[in-house]
């Protein structure tokens, strides 16, 4: 909304007007292209009136009777770069929007530069928006995506870190939550655990609300926010989680859709980039392979089978595209046979009484043509990313991962020992193995014996894994074991339903054979447990002494005793040391069970568990 707004020289759009929109420009530099990209596709924005839309230092050519919006970080570089557009007189008419808060010093150079090029009058309008961060669904959004190496896992954690550098980390995020919580128009009531990067992001966070509301002339909370009609009266939670409560979830393997295509391809701010084969017919001696293509797909909140199924167990999906392609086929094979009707010659007296009933359906059939049209390109679109999914799953055997993980982290009893699954040599990649090895690690309640470490060790290099990422863990869990017990992830193993003996039906497109077709039981994973304490008021030894902030009161209290004692009906779960879409369809499905309860998710930056080692 916030975007249609500003796209529209920040006047609400205005539904139904027959008037054209205005035709305009779009300026953007990386930070805005990532923010718009996975809310406004080009053609939303060619309604808008958007003809063009490019990126703030590529090279522009002048359009002198055009207006133009620039939605921008204030950055020195950026503010050069437009005072060099109004010094060439590049438009008619300047629009500028800030990402996030522009200071007084770099606003004064703008002015300069446009009193310098007689330009004043073209500016027409300066605004902050606000609108420092992502969103990638309705219920999740992260930080940012450009220099996301500041405020990563990595960055948060270093043992070498200054306390400059953690302020400047802690500066970043706070300031996107602060836009964000502008957005929503809501002040929400804090909780955090304690001795952690979330608590320095919620002390400067409460901080930072505060001061904005003392302010009352300049409060951007009072008076009509775009988000204020969308909670009730009461708050919102925020939750502030510090990744290092949970280091196993990042590395588990996973079983539903949208986190297998994160974990195994290439899926980033909701576009999945993958590369097809070029087909196996044989090349010649000496010739050169043949390059692989490349296709990427958007999966947006417009995708209808995405929204359905992101969430569900991957055999589901693969039956679910199955059958979407039949219901396809039968629909085309009856508009063929119409058409073969309708050709037949004039001559046949049957032909003819046939047609007038016919016309009807034909005409109901061409109609649904391009609904038939789009239900053919997502069937063609999941068909190809679901393929790419069963081949990593089949060629690593993720199933029997993700099963025997789920074991490990529900402390039931194991079929198969770690070392014959680490030394197996066809299943998994060297990295798959050292996740299992992890979670083992992080899960067990005392650490293996060094003679059993030593024999672990051996065969994770045998396997040709790197092992740096075990000496960090090792740290990690010296150090937290000082300070907490073990999280338990609950006891719900996945019932298998035995193996896929039948191919699921001939001329299938997923031929899932010794593939294992595992249902899961919902368990809480440790955020959304710790949501549910904070958010049903439960008491619980794991979120008791959680600190408790309102930046409305007016001294701010270091106590850990909540003042509301009803439950909270919205939330916002947010983890600082960056988060999975494990994490978000686990509370995607808690909150499934609670009527009339929203939560979203959001983290500093999103990772897979690839991405993850590697920091680690």
């Amino acid at each position: 909304v916030a975007l249609k707004r500003m796209l529209n020289f920040n006047v609400p759009p205005v539904k139904n007007s027959t008037g054209e929109p205005v035709w305009k420009v779009l300026i953007y530099d990386r930070f805005g292209q990532d923010i718009i990209s996975p809310l406004l596709s080009v053609k939303e924005l060619r309604d808008m009136g958007i003809t063009l839309h490019l990126l703030l230092h590529s090279d522009r050519d002048a359009i002198p009777d055009v207006p133009a919006v620039y939605f921008v970080m204030p950055t020195e570089e950026n503010i050069d770069r437009m005072c060099q557009d109004l010094r060439n007189q590049l438009y008619e008419s300047y629009y500028l929007n800030f990402i996030s808060a522009i200071s007084r010093s770099k606003l004064e150079d703008i002015a300069n530069a446009a009193i310098g090029a007689n330009a004043v009058t073209q500016v027409a309008k300066v605004f902050d928006q606000y609108l420092n961060f992502i969103t990638l669904e309705d219920d999740m959004f992260v930080l940012c995506n450009q220099n996301k190496e500041l405020v990563s896992y990595r960055a948060i954690n270093r043992p070498d870190i200054t306390d400059t550098e953690m302020e400047t980390i802690m500066d970043t995020i706070v300031d996107s939550l602060f836009c964000f919580f502008v957005t929503l128009g809501a002040i929400p009531i804090i909780r955090c655990s304690r001795g952690t990067a979330a608590e320095m992001v919620a002390v400067k966070l409460d901080k930072k609300l505060r001061e904005n509301l003392r302010d009352a002339r300049n409060s951007l909370f009072t008076g009509d926010t775009l988000g204020a009609g969308q909670f009730s009266f009461q708050r919102p939670l925020l939750v502030l989680v510090d990744r290092n409560i949970d280091l196993a979830t990042p590395l588990h393997h996973t079983w539903t859709y949208q986190a297998l295509v994160h974990d195994v391809l290439d899926f980033h701010l909701n576009r999945v980039n993958l590369e097809e084969s070029a087909g196996t017919e044989s090349t010649p001696a000496g010739a050169r392979p043949k390059k692989k293509n490349k296709k990427s797909y958007d999966l947006t909140t417009s995708d209808k089978f995405w929204q359905k199924h992101k969430g569900s167990p991957f055999p589901e999906v693969a039956e679910s595209v199955q059958q979407e392609l039949e219901s396809y086929r039968a629909q085309e094979d009856e508009v063929k046979r119409l058409k073969s009707i309708m050709g037949i010659e004039g001559e046949d007296e049957g032909a003819i009484s046939m047609l007038s009933d016919n016309t009807a359906k034909l005409t109901s059939a061409v109609s649904s043509l391009p609904e038939l049209l789009e239900k053919k390109r997502l069937i063609d679109l999941h068909t190809n990313v679901a393929t790419a999914v069963l081949e990593h799953i089949k060629s690593r055997k993720l199933d029997v991962y993700f099963e025997y993980e789920e074991k490990i982290m529900s402390k039931s009893t194991l079929d198969k020992s770690l070392l014959d699954m680490i030394s197996d040599p066809d299943a998994g990649t060297p990295e798959d193995k050292m996740r299992l090895f992890l979670i083992y690690y992080i899960s067990s309640a005392q650490a293996p014996s060094e003679i059993d470490l030593e024999q672990y060790k051996k065969a994770l290099m045998d396997a040709g894994c790197n092992l740096a990422p075990l000496s960090y863990i090792k740290q990690w869990k010296a150090f937290t074991k000082m300070a907490s017990a073990p999280t338990s992830y609950g006891n719900a193993t996945p019932k298998p339903l035995g193996l896929f003996s039948r191919v699921m039906n001939t001329g299938s497109q997923f031929v899932m054979e010794g593939v294992k077709n595992l249902v899961l039981k919902q368990q809480n994973l440790p955020v959304t447990r710790i949501l549910d304490n904070l958010m049903e008021m439960k008491s619980n030894p794991e979120t008791d002494d959680y600190r408790y902030f309102d930046p409305k009161m007016l001294r701010g209290s270091d106590s850990s005793v909540p003042r509301n004692k009803n439950p909270f009906q919205e939330a916002i779960v947010f983890v600082v040391g960056g988060g999975n879409y494990i994490e978000y369809q686990n509370l995607i499905d808690y909150i499934k069970g609670k009527q009339g309860k929203h939560v979203l998710y959001g983290c500093s930056e999103l990772f897979n568990a690839t991405q993850f080692i590697k920091q680690v």
